[in-house]
Formats: structure tokens, sequence, C-alpha cells
């Protein structure tokens, strides 16, 4: 449960306890369902790979599918090989790279499973983890063409921003 997990963050992540508490709210992340905070929350926390936090994300919304925890696995990992691959076409000096084919396979992206704008979300969580700008842009972009608001956009990176750093003040607390 995450109250669990908030409970055992060391005093230096006060913050990071608040702003968890906050970011998995309707009124913390406005513009977005319940349903998309917690997917998108556990889409971030497969993507920052803590075990603890999947975990208590999973026992704190039995509203997931299935499908839709796979789908989270899905994006988490289709993001950590084109977060790499389009983060360097987009760094390299030598812009052909772009012209490019990429020739990696990437089918759930058109075919995730779960509704195609949930998947966007958290393909847009992962990639602002994994600092992709192209990337970020990228699903950005298709987002808005979906009708999400640059409010439901900044609160998806806000979820992501605050898993990344609870997930990284639990990794640090041993030390």
């Amino acid at each position: 449960m995450i109250e669990a997990f908030k409970n055992v963050m060391p005093e230096y992540a006060k913050d990071i306890k608040l702003n968890l508490s906050a970011i998995l709210t309707e009124e913390g992340a406005p513009d977005l369902t319940q349903k998309q905070i917690y997917f998108i929350a556990l889409a971030a926390a497969f993507a920052v790979k803590n075990k603890n936090l999947i975990d208590a994300l999973l026992a704190e919304h039995h509203q997931l599918s299935a499908e839709e925890i796979t789908a989270a696995k899905s994006a988490a990992v289709i993001m950590a090989m084109n977060n790499v691959y389009y983060r360097f076409v987009h760094l390299v000096s030598d812009k052909n790279y772009a012209a490019m084919p990429a020739k990696l396979r990437m089918s759930v992206i058109g075919n995730p499973g779960i509704d195609k704008v949930d998947f966007e979300l958290a393909s847009l969580a992962v990639s602002a983890i994994n600092a992709c700008g192209m990337c970020i842009d990228a699903h950005a972009n298709e987002l808005m063409k979906k009708g999400i608001s640059k409010t439901g956009i900044q609160s998806c990176v806000r979820i992501a921003a605050v898993i990344n750093a609870a997930a990284f003040a639990e990794s640090i607390a041993a030390i």
C-alpha cells in the first residue's frame, strides 16, 4: 500500500512523500482520471524498476485490469528501447541518422491492448523519466491531438517525476 511505502521513506524525502500523496489524486493530477493516474504511476514505477513501489501501487488500485498492467509493462519496456534510440538520433551531430529507418519492432505502440490515449500517457511518463526529448515531443503532440489538455500532460509528467524521486529516495535510504 502507498501509505506503507511512504511511511518507510526517510525524513529527507518529506517533500516527495507529500507530493506522492498529492499526485495520486484527481485534485493533484488535474485533467486525468483516477485510473489514468494509477496507470501512469505504475508504468513509471516499472520504468524505474522499483519493486516495492510497484507492489504498493498494485495493492492500492484494484481497478487496473490484467491488460492494463501488461500495457504498463509494455510502455516501460518499449520506451526503454525507443528512448535510447531516439535520444541518440536527436543528440548526434550527424543529422543523417534521422533519415535512416529505425528498423526496430514497436508494434505494441499501434496495438497496446488498451485505450491508446492511456498508452500514450504512460509512454510520455516513461519518456520523461528516460529524458528523451524527441519522444516527449512526439507523445505530447499525439496526446494533444487526441484531446488531452496541457494540464493533463503536465499532470502526467509530474506523476513520473514524483514516482522517479520516490524510487530514488528509497534506493539511497540504506546508504
